[in-house]
């Protein structure tokens, strides 16, 4: 389901330098899975300078305005990395922190660690102490292959022989920008960015910065919070990116919006409530369950496989709160995901700022 519209502007230069800033810095900040403790600080310090009252939770970083009840926004701060485990031996962050693995048969699927075997090949990397963000030396990936025994993904590394099992190890990223693109490991610093950018723009609501969303974690951490503060009508909404196979994929709209995910549906009212502010200041949207459920279909009639519809945060609290917290989800179309290329439409990052803006003045 897509609707036509004119598209913004899409120069680099229309984004706000302020914005840019905040992104360029937390970027080259490192936010392995289960190491998240630096990146919260980072966060914290530029938060709290920016005026909000910040408070932190395991797992969670909460950030309030003058009015916190008005609107909730929620951003993972984890991203993709390399954790050491042994002498000069490194696995995927990702599946140490969710203890995936067959010693507990709930091992990660093979397909998946194919794709993600190939995707790191000779990236540099650095290690970093998880709680201050001390750096521990600088290395690169040399090999990666799949350990037949634990049926898990093995990295070897070349440059950080010394560090001791429990040692994150984060991919050396920058931002990197052209006329009509942002690229970079983008998931999910991008849209935490632009949540620290709002407080800047003086946002008085609250955001939720969450940790192991990679590892399927974070909406516990988020959960919990609201049993102890939330109040009756907690309507939530989780902002990421979205994948797509191409960039000309990604770049047919400008934000994408669910009906549902694989775990739950969203809240139809809030959803629709963002369908019309896109609307209004003239976005293109595309709804992600109704595009992967009409790409199913030709799948299903070439006899292959159909694909998930996909686990959000959002669909996982929703599942599991029991009528607590609804919402909905709102999302920056990417190619290359999970990789050191991640790539955003520049006209993308401008909707969804705007947006975000916008959702913030009702």
């Amino acid at each position: 389901m897509t609707t036509t519209l004119q598209p913004p502007p899409s120069s680099a230069s229309a984004l706000p330098q302020a914005f840019i800033n905040i992104l360029t810095s937390l970027v080259r900040s490192p936010s392995v899975v289960g190491a998240e403790h630096s990146f919260f600080r980072v966060l914290q310090r530029e938060l709290e300078e920016r005026g909000a009252n910040v408070t932190w939770y395991e797992g969670l970083l909460v950030a309030q305005g003058k009015r916190p009840n008005s609107v909730f926004f929620s951003a993972h701060i984890d991203r993709h990395g390399l954790v050491c485990t042994g002498p000069n031996e490194f696995q995927y962050a990702a599946f140490v922190a969710g203890a995936r693995s067959d010693l507990l048969g709930n091992s990660v699927d093979e397909q998946l660690m194919q794709k993600i075997v190939h995707r790191f090949g000779q990236e540099h990397v650095f290690a970093y102490e998880p709680w201050s963000g001390a750096y521990r030396g600088k290395g690169k990936v040399t090999n990666a292959s799949i350990c037949e025994y634990r049926n898990n993904l093995i990295f070897e590394l070349e440059g950080l022989e010394h560090l001791v099992a429990g040692t994150p190890v984060a991919f050396t990223d920058t931002l990197k920008m052209t006329e009509h693109t942002l690229a970079g490991q983008l998931d999910n610093v991008l849209t935490a960015a632009a949540l620290v950018y709002r407080f800047e723009q003086g946002f008085e609501g609250t955001a939720f910065f969450t940790a192991q969303e990679e590892a399927g974690k974070s909406w516990r951490y988020l959960l919990e919070w609201f049993r102890r503060f939330g109040g009756s009508t907690n309507q939530l909404i989780v902002v990421d990116t979205s994948p797509y196979p191409t960039f000309e994929a990604a770049n047919d709209q400008h934000l994408v919006l669910r009906n549902k995910d694989a775990n739950a549906h969203f809240n139809t009212a809030l959803t629709q409530k963002l369908a019309r502010t896109c609307a209004d200041l003239n976005f293109q949207v595309q709804y992600k369950d109704a595009y992967v459920e009409a790409h199913n279909k030709t799948l299903i009639a070439k006899g292959e496989q159909p694909t998930s519809l996909g686990s959000t945060e959002l669909g996982r609290i929703i599942s599991a709160s029991r009528g607590l917290v609804d919402g909905t989800t709102l999302q920056i179309p990417t190619s290359g995901y999970h990789t050191m290329s991640e790539t955003a439409p520049i006209a993308a990052v401008n909707a969804f700022l705007a947006v975000i803006q916008r959702m913030s003045q009702t």
